[in-house]
């Protein structure tokens, strides 16, 4: 290289980077992976990630927060729990529920992917299990909504009782809609947000019939 022997370095130029360190060396953190740590590390650090969507469904804005560490855990302890509250909600005392339970499982998840697909067909720009995230983690609303209803009707099952659980369900079901449309809203077209919003007003709506209309047994 003959050429080298004509460049000069100004001596105005600090040298950059880490010299004391020797050139085979480095941190004993850049061999560390999910693999090597504890599982207790993992848990917690799922739950820390799934108690922040929901954080983020309670207090909704436009936030790519749901879309970009997407996963399948929050919609399904919520999916499990509101199938468990409306267990039992038959008038008939043979019943034990099991039915109840196998339907909130397929009105959210085939629903869900229905309204997915739809999404999909319109132009959207995320991917399938993003939208499987959002539209689970806002189910949140109205597993609250469950819940409180299942408190009032431990008052009894009275007109008053019908009213309050009719406002904590109206109110739980606009939350859980606009949740949705906000996480979602940036990924459709313009023209055709309209649309993605109708499925998603239609999932939300047949979900807060199945809570309102509960009775227990």
């Amino acid at each position: 290289f003959p050429g080298l022997a004509d460049v000069s370095i100004s001596q105005d130029i600090p040298v950059e980077g880490e010299i004391t360190v020797p050139v085979g060396s480095h941190s004993p953190d850049e061999d560390f992976s999910t693999l090597d740590e504890p599982v207790k590390d993992t848990i917690m650090r799922d739950l820390k990630a799934v108690g922040k969507k929901f954080v983020h469904v309670m207090y909704p804005r436009k936030s790519s927060a749901l879309l970009r560490d997407w996963d399948l855990w929050g919609p399904l302890v919520l999916c499990v729990s509101l199938a468990l509250m409306l267990q039992g909600g038959s008038a008939d005392s043979k019943d034990d529920g099991g039915p109840q339970f196998a339907e909130v499982f397929v009105i959210i998840w085939f629903g869900a992917v229905v309204i997915t697909l739809n999404s999909k067909l319109l132009g959207g720009t995320i991917s399938f299990f993003q939208s499987l995230c959002v539209l689970g983690y806002c189910v949140l609303p109205l597993t609250v909504a469950m819940l409180v209803c299942r408190l009032v009707l431990l008052a009894g099952a009275g007109t008053v009782s019908f009213i309050i659980r009719l406002i904590v369900v109206g109110a739980m079901f606009g939350w859980s809609t606009l949740a949705s449309t906000a996480f979602l809203a940036d990924s459709q077209p313009p023209n055709r947000k309209a649309l993605v919003v109708y499925p998603i007003f239609l999932f939300y709506f047949v979900i807060s019939w199945m809570i309102l209309t509960f009775t227990p047994q």
